[in-house]
């Protein structure tokens, strides 16, 4: 079995990454990048482990099998990664970065309510519980807000994967106690929320494709 460390590695004696360990274990192409896994889930879980202390890392390995399969188109899907990511960081981070995570916060949460078809402006009990502990950087984050309105494509290409690469470094950066402990519970919440919309997503379509499907000859 390869062992975790940084990086890319050519093949598994050479050790592997997070996802390289999925792609090994789902029976695909040795790779970072594999297809079992969300793309934006799978550059948390890449960021997770080179920021990770190479004592410390070992400790992911039991969250390896639980991203396989966690992967589909559904936008939703990158806000709530984007959100849990948001949500971690902002009260840990360092007061110059609290404004740009604030911002990924009220834009995860205003795409979620857009694709849910949700009224916009309400934040989730983890989102309110943030930004109160921020006060200065959420009031000048809602006033940036306000000002801009960003596109699907947009938030999926730049917001959502600033948001998590912005959450990672403020979260090494952070003066915490065990900022790997912090990450790894940051990827684990992240899995446990795609594991739950992908599930959602799943327990609607199967009643959906039962009524379309032909009914079988006698």
């Amino acid at each position: 079995m390869p062992v975790l460390s940084r990086g890319r590695h050519r093949n598994p004696k050479r050790g592997a990454c997070f996802m390289e360990l999925a792609s090994y274990l789902a029976g695909e192409r040795w790779s970072d990048h594999p297809a079992c896994t969300h793309p934006l889930l799978a550059a948390l879980a890449r960021l997770v482990n080179d920021n990770t202390g190479d004592g410390q890392r070992a400790r992911l390995v039991g969250l390896v099998p639980s991203i396989i399969g966690l992967a589909g188109d559904d936008l939703r899907i990158d806000a709530r990664i984007a959100l849990r990511c948001a949500t971690t960081a902002l009260p840990v981070a360092a007061a110059e970065r609290q404004l740009a995570l604030a911002v990924s916060v009220l834009a995860a949460e205003e795409m979620l309510a857009r694709l849910d078809g949700r009224p916009s402006g309400r934040l989730s009990e983890p989102s309110r519980s943030a930004m109160e502990q921020v006060p200065l950087a959420a009031a000048q984050a809602r006033k940036f807000s306000r000002a801009a309105r960003i596109t699907e494509k947009g938030f999926r290409r730049y917001a959502a994967p600033n948001a998590v690469q912005l959450a990672v470094v403020g979260i090494v950066q952070a003066c915490v106690p065990d900022p790997d402990a912090l990450l790894r519970d940051l990827l684990a919440g992240a899995i446990a929320d795609c594991a739950a919309l992908i599930g959602e997503r799943d327990a609607v379509s199967a009643p959906a494709a039962a009524v379309a499907a032909p009914a079988p000859m006698s």
